[in-house]
């Protein structure tokens, strides 16, 4: 029976080793089918495409990353990843895992590699340590808290897991802590007055102001589905939709050029930094060439412009003008170059319209990017000492790259209409870009010109104004006129002595009764939800975190105790000036009675001395 029963578990056991191999060679083809897919969405992404940048509205949701799905399904499989750093397999524990064909960081390189991403961001790093130093990406998953199976990392390759690892490490760098030193509208423009390399990113938000339409609101580009029978919005800027039907592009795509059109403020203040001589790049996601019709120098145009045009054929290039009288007639531009060789050909025009199209020089769908984006942004991020980022909500590829390749050291900050959740900038001045660029140039006392502005300058008497325009939050947030803010963002940014600071400053204030009582009402209804995401919160909360708040705390108390201290002493120097002028009142009227006095003297003086006069005559 002895017997027996061993050849029995001795069976069941290898039959449980075929079928754990069998599942785990199984999950690894599911790896190497997964990632792939994922390194098409990543490359997809780099090969990009037009603006979309959406402005936040009132019952819509953070966007979740794109390859967020892939991602946590294969992370889920627990034939490929363990929890942690045990090596024994969890679902079989009578079972010895095979050895790694690795030997793991240890935790204080595993710390120190962490520390490396932040200040070489993601492209270097791997650079350094996937190509060059040739470290198998199951080792390097590791440092971020990924645990592969051994045989699952021995049947898939470091290719293969390459796409899993880019993701991993680009959510690891988007918990960026924010720097001690900068909090205030006042260490912006510190910044700025100390900076000599500012790099700065623009999106649509620059170009609002000038009248070009957007893409995703309720009347922009993509709202016209309907009218040109399109399954998806993307069509309109797809690179084979564009060579199959380029009607439909050039019937808009006058809405979009900049022939009349006019930089804005905040262009002119980009302009202004490069003046400085501050400015090392302007890397804008816009199309409309307004930077270049501002006359900055140091632009990258991520996705393209209307600078130029090529064909689509053969790639002849000629200059965005030559194609102007076609676009705004709402025609196709054809390829000179091949309209010559085709009609020699003899061919039918139908093919000769179809084939030798002129296109803008934008980046479509399906096309690569320009490799100047590449390769300058790899210098330039040796050098930045600032980022600000301005009209843009970083959601779009290759822009939305760019806060992964900067160092964690270095000040960021966003100056845009909606707040970006995704990533973490020092300071958000929320608003009209319009609006807050003067603002920061009056504080520098740059002269900042243009034609919108009152008196067409920030520093003309007619642009000043005493009173704030912004409100002042928590955490570096700002929010200024045109500022689209979920309620329930701002309700956590607030902090306890709020409603103090906001009775001493109004330029923080709540806003209107009403608002309050909606808001209380809102509290209401909500409550319990934000209980429970609050202990989720207060869960989640570090050290960090709570050593931020104590140092909000304190800038707060030493602001508010500035401004009691001003008020006291606006309040002493008015009463001293009240008693000085009833003082100088009193001296004024003595001396008024007794000059009164001194002339009823005089007269009586002369009325004895004629009366005597006249006596002695007598």
């Amino acid at each position: 029976m002895n017997i027996e029963n061993q050849e029995i578990t001795s069976i069941k056991k290898r039959t449980s080793e075929e079928e754990t191999e069998k599942t785990i060679e199984d999950e690894a083809n599911h790896v190497a089918k997964k990632s792939k897919v994922i390194q098409e969405q990543v490359e997809v992404e780099e090969e990009y495409n037009e603006e979309s940048d959406q402005d936040w509205v009132e019952g819509q949701e953070e966007e979740e990353d794109s390859d967020a799905d892939s991602i946590e399904s294969l992370l889920a499989h627990p034939a490929l990843f363990r929890d942690d750093d045990s090596l024994v397999d969890v679902d079989n524990v009578d079972e010895e895992d095979v050895q790694k064909a690795w030997a793991s960081f240890s935790d204080t390189e595993m710390g120190e590699l962490r520390e490396e991403v932040r200040e070489m961001g993601l492209m270097k790093f791997l650079d350094k340590y996937i190509l060059q130093a040739s470290t198998p990406v199951p080792k390097m998953l590791e440092v971020f808290g990924i645990y592969m199976h051994s045989r699952a990392a021995l049947l898939a390759s470091d290719i293969e897991l390459l796409p899993i690892l880019k993701s991993v490490i680009t959510r690891y760098l988007r918990k960026r802590r924010r720097l001690d030193y900068v909090n205030t509208l006042e260490d912006v423009v510190e910044l700025l007055r100390k900076a000599n390399n500012v790099m700065i990113v623009t999106g649509a938000g620059v170009s609002v102001s000038c009248g070009i339409p957007d893409f995703r609101s309720e009347t922009g580009i993509y709202s016209r589905l309907q009218e040109y029978q399109l399954d998806d919005p993307q069509q309109m800027f797809d690179i084979e939709y564009f060579r199959e039907t380029p009607e439909i592009f050039y019937s808009f795509a006058k809405e979009l050029y900049p022939a009349n059109y006019e930089p804005s403020p905040s262009h002119l203040f980009v302009k202004l930094v490069e003046e400085k001589g501050k400015l090392l790049r302007n890397y804008t996601q816009n199309i409309d060439t307004l930077e270049h019709k501002a006359n900055i120098k140091r632009v990258v145009n991520c996705h393209g412009s209307f600078a130029t045009a090529s064909c689509v054929t053969c790639g002849y290039k000629v200059d965005g003008k030559e194609i102007e009288s076609f676009i705004m007639a709402q025609q196709v531009p054809p390829c000179p170059r091949c309209v010559v060789e085709k009609k020699d050909e003899k061919e039918e025009s139908v093919e000769l319209n179809r084939g030798c199209i002129m296109k803008p020089d934008i980046t479509f769908f399906g096309e690569r990017l320009p490799l100047e984006f590449d390769n300058l942004l790899a210098l330039d991020t040796e050098h930045v000492d600032l980022l600000i980022v301005m009209g843009s909500s970083l959601k779009v590829s290759p822009v939305s790259e760019i806060m992964q390749q900067i160092p964690h050291s270095i000040p960021q900050i966003l100056i845009n209409r909606t707040p970006i959740t995704h990533m973490t900038f020092d300071i958000q001045l929320l608003g009209d870009c319009d609006i807050i660029v003067p603002e920061i140039c009056r504080m520098l006392q740059w002269d900042l010109k243009h034609p919108k502005l009152p008196g067409g300058s920030v520093l003309n008497k007619e642009s000043v104004s005493s009173e704030k325009t912004w409100k002042f939050w928590r955490n570096g947030l700002y929010t200024f006129p045109g500022a689209v803010v979920n309620p329930k963002f701002l309700k956590e940014q607030r902090y306890i002595v709020y409603l103090v600071y906001g009775r001493l400053n109004n330029t923080i204030e709540s806003g209107s009764e009403e608002e309050e009582e909606e808001e209380d009402d809102d509290d209401d209804d909500d409550k319990e939800q934000e209980q429970e995401q609050e202990k989720d919160n207060e869960k989640e909360q570090d050290k960090e975190k709570d050593k931020e708040q104590e140092q909000v705390k304190e800038q707060v108390k030493e602001q508010v105790k500035e401004q009691v201290e001003e008020q006291v002493e606006e309040q002493v120097k008015e009463q001293v000036e009240e008693q000085v002028e009833e003082k100088e009142q009193e001296q004024v009227e003595e001396q008024v009675e007794e000059q009164v006095e001194e002339q009823v003297e005089e007269k009586e003086q002369e009325q004895d001395d004629t009366t005597l006069g006249s006596l002695t005559e007598e």
